[in-house]
This record gives C-alpha cells, sequence and structure tokens, in this order.
C-alpha cells in the first residue's frame, strides 16, 4: 500500500471542520431540491430552529449559501447556494447513490433525471483529462509540490 507524507492540513479535514455535522447536508440537499426559506427547511427537515439557525449561519460564515433580503416588511430573508455551494453538487450526488447502492434496498427514493437528454443519470467520476472513470485503485495521491509544507 502506498503512504503518502501526509500534511498536517489536509482539504478533507478542513471541509469536514465546515460540513462534518449530520444536518449540514440534509440542509445543502434542500438548497438543491430550491428549498430557500427557513420554515419550509425546518418543516421539510423536522429540524429544531436554533439548530437549522445555527448550521444556515455556519453555511453562511463560510460562503456557502447567502443570505438574501425578499421582503421588506417584516423583513423576511432566504438561502441561497453560492458559487462555493453549487460546487459541493458533486458530494451531494455521491453521497445519495452511495446510500441508494448500500443502504436503500431495492429502490432508490429518488432518482435523478437529465434534463437535457430525459433520462435518468448515474452520475461517474471521471478523469479530466482522459474522461475514463476514477478508479480508486488507479489514483495515485500525491503531495503538492506548489503548496508550502505545513
Amino acid at each position: 500500500m502506498y503512504e503518502l507524507d501526509r500534511p498536517v492540513s489536509c482539504s478533507i479535514g478542513r471541509a469536514m471542520d465546515i460540513l462534518g455535522e449530520r444536518w449540514t447536508f440534509l440542509i445543502l440537499r434542500e438548497a438543491f431540491y430550491g428549498v430557500r426559506r427557513f420554515s419550509d427547511m425546518q418543516r421539510n427537515l423536522g429540524i429544531a430552529r436554533n439548530i437549522l439557525s445555527t448550521r444556515l449561519q455556519t453555511l453562511v460564515a463560510h460562503g456557502i449559501l447567502e443570505r438574501r433580503l425578499y421582503q421588506e416588511e417584516p423583513p423576511r430573508h432566504d438561502y441561497r447556494l453560492t458559487e462555493a455551494g453549487r460546487d459541493l453538487y458533486p458530494a451531494i450526488v455521491a453521497l445519495m447513490r452511495w446510500g441508494d447502492r448500500h443502504l436503500s434496498g431495492e429502490c432508490p427514493p429518488v432518482v435523478l433525471r437529465h434534463n437535457t437528454c430525459g433520462h435518468e443519470a448515474d452520475p461517474l467520476l471521471v478523469c479530466s483529462h482522459c474522461h475514463e472513470e476514477l478508479d480508486p485503485h488507479e489514483v495515485t495521491p500525491e503531495r503538492n509540490v506548489d503548496v508550502a509544507s505545513v
């Protein structure tokens, strides 16, 4: 087995500091489904108001969601995915597909339909250079020489 001289600071660890709590990915799922309002998220998730508020504040503070005023009297805000938030879509889909394959039984509860071709989508992780599907046995992690040692 290949042993990587792991840096002290790791992108997975930093991401999990922000995203590693159970409710966070469920809130993001709701955002990807187009749910924007606090009350709708709370109802859909069955989450306590204080927990939802804390998680939304964290996602806003880290630039994953933005809070926008949609009504002035009384002031009401909604939450929208930022570019950083939209970049989490592959992670959300990967978790969903893993759950479908290993936890949901025979039939997945939600399917992804590709709007362009109309077919059910089963996304793949592929190499950006050759477009072959990535297999963990065919990928070698290497320390990035452009990053100063931390």
